[in-house]
């Protein structure tokens, strides 16, 4: 088998899946992308020439992850990484949304992270190496007024992550939690057009693909416990947790269709 790693990036046919699998092709891992909708990860690996496989599943169905995974390792070998990114926003009134969509977010953004890193451990244990990446947001760590759904997913997917990588320090297998902020994806417009436009709101910092996909390959690389991206205030976030509940309840601004 080869030397170069072998990355699964779930959730890779666009946004912020996408830019990771492109950054750790342009690093020279082996890649598996896995996401419902094929052809945008197939012209990603014939763009960056990286050796991969593509696997077409809906990530909402936890309970299919153990037969694409082992289809994975049978073309590519076991992961040395694990990216779950995979996830969908639901943005809205709680009292008006609808209940099985929210469902859906819960199996797509923390059960099915959840089982594959289940399911991978122990073959990461036992070789005494190996990193799992949770893409959590940073809705977890100040959730959002109108995310109700989406709050619980990423606060549940964050809380697991940290607490994961405690639980196996020492073990050889590191656990790095990433945090995006605002990221101009097509989720991360949707979910920006959700709410009242205000001066505050235009104010908040806003990053980007390219460089959030840069520091969670180099968090992997140097075993850095965390990523939060855009950086400043939003890093505050972590550490005045009282702070920002007050900030986020004062100063969100108002649903769209509210």
């Amino acid at each position: 088998m080869s030397d170069s790693p072998h990355v699964i990036v779930t959730g890779a046919s666009s946004g912020i899946g996408a830019g990771l699998a492109r950054e750790f092709a342009r690093a020279g891992a082996r890649l598996t992308l896995v996401a419902r909708r094929g052809a945008p990860m197939r012209e990603l690996l014939q763009a960056t020439g990286a050796t991969g496989h593509v696997i077409e599943a809906d990530l909402s169905q936890p309970e299919g992850v153990d037969t694409w995974l082992r289809e994975a390792c049978s073309v590519l070998g076991e992961p040395d990484v694990l990216i779950n990114n995979a996830g969908a926003q639901v943005v809205g009134a709680t009292a008006k949304g609808d209940v099985e969509e929210g469902e859906r977010t819960l199996r797509l953004n923390v059960f099915t992270p959840l089982r594959l890193v289940r399911a991978v451990l122990p073959g990461m244990l036992a070789r005494r190496r190996g990193t799992i990446v949770n893409v959590a947001s940073l809705a977890a760590l100040a959730p959002t007024l109108g995310m109700t759904y989406y709050n619980a997913a990423k606060a549940g997917l964050g809380a697991a992550s940290e607490a994961l990588r405690g639980e196996l320090r020492g073990s050889g297998v590191d656990v790095v939690t990433v945090y995006p902020g605002i990221i101009p994806t097509d989720m991360g417009k949707a979910g920006m057009a959700a709410y009242k436009p205000t001066l505050l709101l235009s104010l908040q910092p806003v990053g980007n693909v390219e460089e959030l996909a840069r520091r969670v390959r180099g968090a992997v690389e140097r075993k850095q416990a965390r990523v939060i991206y855009p950086g400043g205030a939003n890093v505050l976030t972590r550490w005045l947790p009282p702070v920002t509940r007050w900030a986020m309840d004062h100063f969100t601004p108002p649903l769209a269709g509210g």
